[in-house]
């Protein structure tokens, strides 16, 4: 965590930047251990809208990701709290999210699924999709039918 925070908008913003995109390789290579705990609602979501829009895995993650910290909040906020610490974050759980909101608009991430051309009208059947996804099971809340639309329907 600390590697991506020290270097994704380096390497983002100068390509040229063999140091900072060396630590983000090193970076990737220790995030796929994540996949043995369990990928929760951020993918759960994100597949079915990749599937169904063909668009950016990480960019479709990103988009995703503070809606999906809030819905888990109760569960994960310790946790949050301590990662903020660790990277010299101030505010705890709101100083992380407001963090990786900055770093979201730094990127030029889109702020709603909407941007990437996701319809209302799919709403029922990408829930459906993110519910039977295997990422959903592992999610520290359970992520329900209405849960599912919801997080669509907040992140429109």
């Amino acid at each position: 965590m600390r590697l991506v925070n020290d270097n994704l908008l380096r390497a983002y913003r100068n390509g040229d930047n063999l140091e900072a995109r060396g630590h983000m390789m090193s970076a990737a290579a220790m995030g796929a251990t994540a996949f043995q705990k369990g990928l929760g609602a951020m993918h759960a979501l994100s597949h079915p809208v990749g599937a169904n829009y063909n668009t950016h895995h990480g960019t479709t993650n990103a988009v995703v990701m503070l809606s999906v910290l809030e819905f888990n909040r109760a569960a994960i906020e310790q946790r949050i709290e301590r990662l903020a610490a660790y990277l010299d974050i101030d505010g705890g759980f709101d100083g992380f999210v407001t963090h990786l909101r900055g770093f979201n608009e730094s990127l030029g991430i889109p702020s709603t699924l909407g941007d990437l051309g996701v319809q209302s009208a799919d709403w029922v059947l990408l829930a459906k999709q993110a519910i039977e996804d295997p990422s959903a099971g592992t999610n520290p809340v359970p992520l329900t039918m209405d849960a599912a639309l919801s997080l669509y329907e907040s992140i429109a």
